[in-house]
């Protein structure tokens, strides 16, 4: 098919970029980012509660030994589940853990909710629908697979554009899997690649209720306006919803945007009530209501917090745009002196990103895939120039820097790893005169224009004060960066970063669909 369908897409209309509100931060300290509770529920937790993991196999083991022990729920939200016997052995520790349930309690306590992306989850004759089937199969009253379907792949538009094209148009991007009360955060999806050898982030977040209870409620409302697999292998909406792209599409996205809002202003609600409460304890008793409230059947009392998760959505397919606003925010607001590593397995960033990052005081160190581990690396047929695109669109970044002479400002680094692909995406934050970060983003947006317009995204502001969690996060960073080398202006004159000439000439066109 001819290359010149990847300009299909061009059928939608753009969508602005928005400028970020005033910041007030606070003057002093770690946690001078409260500000960010203005807009989305704040979370205290210990910093013992959190684990920074930093290898694929590890994420993997996790991955199942956590759906071993689950009791009450397992909700896991995915671009894709893959189809090879890694990911089957997940699918078997699902069915053995909800076996067990049944055996052990006559009737199961135990729900599993499972959100994935229409299009690539339904790309080939084996798919993740065909891995998920027989668990709906065995058991349709506590299992649920949703199949979000974009709403701007409609009409013509979604007849013309073959498979795998039409996954340009919008994606759900969410990776989030939670296990009872433990959530782990990455921006891994779940495929072999993600379990051998394409390095990402992950971060667990142990025993944490509140958190875990805001996640399942947006995989729930995501899950409402999305397709339903059927036992089957059909789909269909939940009855008296819009469908998303049959029915009126600003019907759907007003209900898309309600629903999913109503989970971010209820628990921002219950997290300031709770906030609330605290402060006035604490300053009458002495003690935290929070850690009363925090207490479980073992009698324990939870520790005061130093640590708050922030969780960040952006949904512009449906009018929410808080990460957008989080992170122009963190940027505009990145004092002289601070550092920011930021990195992303697909380099192309939004333009108020770079017109930021370019215009700002703050040092960058920004980590990007070297064309050999650019997931695209080796494709066949059109996919296989996307890693010559994002050189091309990294030697003009790297041209602008140079024509700023912000050079020593901000620095390019490419990761490079024999064997392995490079997918992790996020940033750290150091604080002027900090040897440590205060600060990290990890979840699932690239900070390009996919991520920002296009897809379903979410990830979490990490904020901490403690200093053993800092040596945990700067570990993480530095073990990143160490496999890379840093970008020059002879990076470009080597023979694998020729770019095509009409590689040069599509890129432009293009770029804001990969």
């Amino acid at each position: 098919r001819s290359s010149w369908l990847l300009l299909a897409p061009l059928l939608t209309s753009p969508v602005p970029v928005i400028t970020a509100p005033p910041c007030s931060l606070c003057s002093e300290g770690a946690h001078r980012f409260q500000w960010i509770r203005n807009l989305v529920p704040e979370f205290g937790i210990s910093s013992s509660h959190v684990k920074v993991l930093s290898s694929p196999a590890e994420f993997y083991e996790l991955l199942k030994a956590q759906i071993k022990t689950a009791k009450q729920r397992v909700v896991m939200a995915s671009l894709y589940l893959g189809t090879g016997l890694l990911e089957q052995e997940l699918v078997d520790c699902l069915e053995e853990t909800l076996e067990k349930s049944l055996e052990a309690e006559g009737s199961s306590n135990l729900r599993v909710s499972i959100l994935l992306d229409y299009t690539r989850g339904s790309r080939g004759r084996k798919n993740s629908r065909t891995m998920l089937v027989p668990l709906l199969r065995r058991f349709p009253e506590q299992v649920r697979v949703s199949l979000f379907h974009t709403p701007n792949l409609r009409g013509l538009l979604r007849l013309l554009i073959p498979e795998r094209f039409n996954e340009t148009i919008g994606l759900q991007h969410i990776k989030v899997y939670l296990f009872d009360d433990n959530v782990i955060l990455s921006g891994a999806n779940l495929s072999d690649l993600y379990f051998t050898n394409r390095q990402d982030r992950y971060v667990l977040l142990q025993d944490s209720p509140e958190i875990a209870d805001f996640f399942t409620e947006l995989v729930d409302a995501i899950g409402d306006v999305s397709l339903q697999l059927q036992r089957d292998d059909t789909v269909q909406m939940m009855e008296g919803m819009v469908h998303p792209y049959q029915g009126d599409k600003v019907a759907y996205c007003e209900i898309a945007n309600r629903r999913v809002m109503e989970v971010i202003n209820s628990a921002r609600t219950r997290q300031e009530l709770l906030h609330a409460k605290t402060f006035h304890n604490s300053g009458q008793q002495g003690s935290s209501l929070l850690a009363q409230q925090g207490s479980r059947a073992s009698g324990e009392l939870k520790p005061d917090p130093d640590t708050w998760i922030y969780p960040l959505i952006q949904m512009k397919p449906f009018g929410i745009q808080i990460d957008e606003m989080v992170t122009e925010t963190l940027l505009t607001e990145a004092e002289r002196d601070a550092r920011i590593y930021l990195t992303t397995g697909y380099f192309n960033l939004t333009q108020a990103y770079m017109d930021l990052i370019l215009g700002t005081r703050a040092e960058y160190r920004i980590l990007l895939a070297s064309p050999e581990v650019n997931g695209f690396f080796g494709a066949k047929g059109v996919a296989g120039a996307i890693p010559a695109a994002y050189v091309y669109i990294e030697h003009q970044f790297y041209s602008e820097v140079c024509y700023l002479q912000q050079q020593q400002r901000v620095r390019l680094q490419e990761y490079s790893r024999a064997g392995w692909t490079f997918h992790a995406k996020g940033l750290w934050l150091y604080l002027a005169g900090s040897d440590l970060p205060c600060l990290t983003l990890i979840g699932s947006p690239n900070f390009g224009y996919r991520s920002v317009h296009r897809d379903l995204e979410a990830q979490v502001a990490i904020v901490t004060e403690n200093k053993a969690l800092q040596q945990q996060l700067h570990q993480e960073q530095e073990q990143l960066y160490l496999c890379s080398g840093v970008v020059s202006a002879a990076t470009f004159e080597q023979p694998n970063r020729y770019v095509k000439l009409w590689v040069k000439l599509v890129t432009p066109l293009i770029k804001n669909f990969f």
